[in-house]
């Protein structure tokens, strides 16, 4: 890690640090949005589909697959958005202490972009394999 500097701070400096910790701002405001909408997602999926189910006088099972599937998309919304506050933090300590080493790191995006890939080939299994009609 590289030590502060003695030299008082420049104008220049300062400003580039500001808009570095802005930018990190509006990256967690991102992900915020995004992880609203997940779990929003999940939990419309669970409800809509529950009641559709209740509504058909089917008996309740709790472990369907729009059950899981609805939970796995809260699970994943609420693990994102742990991940980026995290992330955020770090990068801001990072900002303030004058940290400016690169350090290569697992996108967040791109996890989330693997579980939604996962979660998608489960939903489409699942449909393919559900018999029609229920």
């Amino acid at each position: 890690m590289i030590s502060p500097q003695s030299d008082p701070p420049t104008p220049a400096v300062e400003l580039a640090k500001e808009r570095n910790r802005a930018a990190e701002e509006r990256t967690l405001m991102a992900w915020i949005r995004t992880c609203l909408a997940l779990i929003s997602f999940g939990f419309g999926i669970e409800r809509i589909l529950t009641v559709l189910h209740q509504s058909a006088g089917d008996p309740p099972m709790p472990l369907r697959l729009s059950r899981i599937l609805g939970l796995s998309f809260v699970v994943l919304g609420t693990g994102a958005m742990v991940a980026a506050t995290v992330d955020c933090q770090r990068q801001l300590h990072r900002i303030r202490h004058n940290d400016l080493s690169y350090n290569p790191r697992r996108s967040p995006s791109l996890v989330v972009a693997w579980v939604l890939v996962v979660l998608g080939i489960v939903a489409f299994v699942g449909i393919v394999l559900s018999p029609l009609g229920r």
